[in-house]
């Protein structure tokens, strides 16, 4: 596990694509039972969770996976489909938050984390902007 003292890039300190994977999977769970958050998220979450997990493969310090497959990530224009408001972006971080102890994370870590995925999930609120919200699918982007 992470640990502040611990050498090396995040990715491969977390125990690599197999804890990211495991955070992902946790994570979802979570967002599967919220009464609030789950109807955000289109009917099958498969490709949601693959997308997820390369994103904070990547994010991480792990291969660039997403980028080569999806191109840039601009997360903002990618959300623009998904009417998100604070409570869903407080929700999604509690949920982050959550899955990353119920994987056992370092806690100062997981406080790092956090206060990095923080401004990020609140940069996606797009709840009341006049955005389009046509899908981009698998769409990529440069």
């Amino acid at each position: 596990m992470m640990t502040e003292e611990s050498p090396g890039n995040q990715f491969q300190q977390l125990g690599g694509e197999a804890a990211v994977r495991g955070l992902v999977e946790r994570f979802y769970e979570l967002v599967e039972a919220d009464a609030d958050l789950r109807p955000v998220y289109p009917e099958d979450l498969s490709p949601g969770k693959e997308k997820l997990a390369l994103f904070l493969i990547q994010w991480l310090g792990g291969p660039p996976a997403y980028s080569q497959v999806y191109g840039h990530p601009r997360l903002r224009r990618r959300h623009f489909p998904f009417v998100i408001s604070e409570l869903h972006a407080g929700r999604w971080l509690r949920h982050m938050r959550q899955a990353m102890k119920d994987e056992g994370w370092d806690a100062a870590f997981i406080s790092t984390l956090y206060g990095n995925l923080a401004p990020l999930a609140h940069h996606m609120v797009n709840a009341n902007d006049d955005v389009p919200r046509e899908p981009l699918d698998n769409v990529r982007l440069t």
